[in-house]
């Protein structure tokens, strides 16, 4: 259990700032520590410096988008790429969803209500009971 101030901690990596609000205020209110990256070359950074429960991954993002974020993980923190909750709006993409098909993580299509949100985030919790 990775735990700071008592708090589960994830990583919500998004480059939406309304997405970004509603994750922070729903998973606050879910009693985890959140931290946000704009993008996964920040996650990569952040994630480099401070061990997370989870993270809540938009697929398509500047810089470094999450399936290149995954692989950082696979490659460089074994274990970690688990943790990856997916989102995106690109669900008809064949990439996407090839990717989505391969690797078996948990997903969360956009756009997602707060409760969706609380309900995987829960999901993710009961499945993967080592890491929280």
């Amino acid at each position: 259990m990775i735990i700071e101030n008592n708090r589960q901690k994830i990583l919500a990596i998004d480059d939406e700032p309304i997405i970004i609000l509603v994750s922070v205020k729903v998973l606050t209110a879910e009693g985890f520590q959140v931290d946000v990256a704009s993008n996964g070359l920040v996650a990569k950074e952040m994630a480099g410096k401070s061990d997370y429960d989870f993270y809540l991954s938009d697929i398509r993002t500047p810089a470094m988008n999450g399936m290149q974020f995954y692989d950082y993980l696979r490659q460089e923190q074994p274990g970690h790429e688990d943790r990856v909750i997916f989102t995106t709006g690109d669900t008809m993409n064949p990439e996407v969803k090839n990717f989505l098909n391969d690797k078996k993580n948990l997903f969360l299509a956009k756009p997602f209500t707060p409760q969706e949100l609380r309900m995987i985030i829960r999901q993710a919790a009961n499945k993967a009971p080592n890491f929280c």
